[in-house]
């Protein structure tokens, strides 16, 4: 059955017309925002955007997943029969059946089957959203049982329904010369032949011609004004993803009139605003948040839909060349990012590695965060402390500098000396400065010495390198000290650095790299490793006293920098057993609660973030929680006070693997 072409070619093209100028509206608005180079490395952007948009890598990680994937691959198979379906409405003679029967044939079976999985993956859409959605599918301005969400989910049943009446309609009149290959519209004309409507199959065919064509043209031109634009622009936003971990962020320029941050939607990339566009709601970066899941108002799945708004409502303004009037950064409502939300933000990475289509949720949080430290004044109070001590002092407790070798009163230490020393140990600040970590600082010298490694400190000339300031947005006191240490390490002749903190480690391999400084950074999980599996370390004993090892990712190591085994590995060869782990764990592992500076700022609303990693870490009911890290160190400790867990400990690898030097 098909239409006159002089009346539904008209249709065709204004409904074409219409998408066009629709599309072309919303993504001139993306050349609003500031330029970014997405264009390199061509040949690795095809790659994960043929495994992460076509094969769904990160969409199936989840059980629901495999149902996005049926729908997925539906829709990209049946463009081709919707794509036959509309220019024969206006080309009668243009057929898939013009191909060789072989292949025509395998398509209408295709076609049938896709259709009916598609119903199948529809129903069961429909049936979450209504009887059990999750609860992150929910948020402020954005709900599961939403109008547009069931809008669409009917629409695309509506088409596969078409479809079958109208073929299974054809076939019980046959018209359909392949109806053999079609066991699903064979099957509707089966049901239609011995149904009340077996005398109306003529005007039955008309309607579900036209209510397919209807449907079709009102999705496609519904698509650019819906959360469902996604379908137009997930598969480039893989494409144009960051080809690097989330462990840095972009330098600034800093000179007179110069603008820092975004205090604006315009002031953000134009990557940025494509990422509004590509977000499918669906609600995993959210569900993955350590600050959402704990009560606090962010919610990065809302900031994006916050910016996507916000430049929509603003569009009109931009394009006359006026001032935005709906800011970004507000209490204002939909459209606005709190300065709450930005705040509560650990930088874990946890909803960029959660993102089916690959959208950086975490880098337009410390832009915003850029933005209210460096043209604002704006801040969190306890921040001031932080940031004079870093100032005046190179560290966060403002402790004079001299102080930073007092935790080897016990045992001697040599500077690091240029062309002579291997390695320089960088203590860090909590290494040098905290009571507890001292300790682990102890452990890991003495580990050291009795490797034979070549190591020395800087001593008082250690500078903070400066992870928390870029973190908060103070770019200005960050770029500072960053180009102190870098001149002190190329003054010594600095090319290996060993430390014992993920913050120190991710800050001196990944960010000084902007500084032109390339150094040959390990953390000491992976030293530890290397040197007990090459012998140079070689242990009295295995270490058993410490009972049942949980052990926790610190997210800047394993995360921002894909150090997992390493820890796992050290533990293993120094306890003779592989340490238990936690219900999320590695690349899936939930924060501690003090990154992104996070560590010197107090939660003030919902749960505390390290006691529900320290309830997860009890749950498996360990005698040790392990950790890499100086802030999960003092995160657990804390934690473990407050639920008054006496008997469970926590302890750093070096401090394991120092216990088993012991005789």
């Amino acid at each position: 059955m098909q239409p006159n072409p002089a009346i539904f070619a008209p249709i065709l093209a204004a409904a074409l017309l219409l998408f066009a100028v629709s599309c072309w509206r919303r993504f001139s608005l993306i050349t609003l925002g500031q330029p970014e180079d997405r264009f390199h490395s061509l040949g690795k952007r095809i790659g994960d955007m043929l495994l992460y948009a076509f094969g769904q890598k990160r969409v199936v990680a989840k059980p629901f997943g495999l149902n996005h994937f049926v729908i997925f691959w539906a829709f990209m198979i049946l463009l081709l029969a919707n794509g036959e379906f509309l220019l024969r409405g206006v080309f009668p003679g243009l057929s898939l059946a013009l191909l060789p029967a072989p292949l025509h044939h395998g398509l209408l079976y295709a076609f049938d089957l896709v259709s009916l999985l598609t119903l199948g993956s529809i129903a069961l859409a429909v049936s979450r959203r209504l009887f059990f959605p999750p609860p992150y599918l929910e948020t402020r301005y954005v709900k599961a049982r939403s109008f547009e969400a069931l809008l669409i989910l009917i629409s695309i049943a509506l088409l596969m329904a078409a479809y079958f009446a109208l073929h299974g309609a054809e076939i019980a009149m046959g018209l359909e010369p392949a109806a053999a290959y079609m066991p699903v519209s064979n099957f509707t004309a089966k049901l239609l032949q011995v149904s009340p409507f077996a005398s109306s199959l003529v005007p039955i065919a008309w309607f579900s011609w036209w209510l397919h064509a209807a449907v079709l043209l009102l999705f496609m031109n519904y698509l650019p004004h819906s959360k469902h634009m996604h379908i137009l622009t997930a598969i480039p936003n893989c494409f144009f993803q960051s080809l690097e971990k989330p462990n840095t962020q972009p330098r600034e320029e800093f000179a007179k009139g110069n603008l820092y941050g975004a205090g604006a939607v315009t002031l953000l990339t134009w990557k940025d605003l494509f990422d509004s566009y590509s977000c499918t709601e669906c609600g995993r970066c959210q569900n993955a948040c350590p600050a959402g899941n704990t009560g606090k108002e962010l919610n990065p799945r809302q900031v994006v839909h916050d910016i996507k708004v916000n430049l929509l409502a603003n569009a009109p303004f931009l394009k006359r060349g006026e001032k935005p009037q709906l800011p970004l950064i507000g209490s204002q409502g939909e459209g606005s990012v709190s300065e709450e939300s930005i705040w509560a933000c650990t930088t874990c990475g946890a909803c960029m590695e959660a993102c089916p289509v690959m959208i950086e949720q975490m880098p337009k949080i410390i832009s915003m965060r850029r933005h209210l430290v460096q043209m604002e004044a704006k801040f969190p109070e306890e921040l001031l402390n932080l940031f004079e001590n870093m100032e005046g002092r190179s560290n966060p407790w403002g402790i004079a500098p001299t102080e930073r070798t007092k935790w080897s009163s016990t045992m001697e230490v040599k500077p690091f000396e240029k062309e002579k020393t291997e390695y320089l140990f960088y203590v860090g600040c909590a290494g040098s400065f905290d009571s507890r970590q001292k300790h682990v600082t102890v452990a890991l010298a003495t580990i050291l010495d009795a490797a034979g490694v070549s190591w020395g400190i800087l001593g008082k000339e250690e500078k903070c390198c400066g992870d928390s300031l870029r973190r908060l947005g103070n770019e200005f006191l960050f770029d500072k000290m960053a180009r102190e240490n870098v001149e002190i390490f190329r003054e010594k002749g600095v090319s290996k650095v060993i430390v014992q903190c993920p913050h120190c480690f991710s800050t001196l391999k990944n960010d000084y790299r902007q500084y032109g400084l390339e150094l040959e950074v390990i953390h000491h999980s992976e030293l530890l490793d290397q040197l007990l599996k090459s012998g140079r370390l070689k242990l009295n004993r295995q270490v058993a006293e410490l009972g049942r090892i949980v052990f926790h990712d610190s997210c800047y190591l394993g995360r921002h920098n894909d150090v997992y085994q390493a820890p796992r590995e050290a533990l293993r060869l120094a306890t003779g057993a592989a340490p238990a782990e936690m219900e999320r764990n590695r690349e899936n592992a939930f924060c501690c609660g003090a990154g992104g500076g996070r560590m010197w700022m107090e939660e003030f609303s919902g749960t505390r973030i390290n006691l529900s990693r320290v309830e997860e870490a009890l749950a498996s009911k360990p005698d040790t929680v392990c950790v890499s890290c100086p802030y999960c160190l003092t995160m657990f400790e804390d934690g473990l006070k407050d639920k008054q867990a006496s008997r469970t400990r926590v302890r750093d690898i070096a401090e394991v693997v120092a216990e088993g030097l012991r005789g």
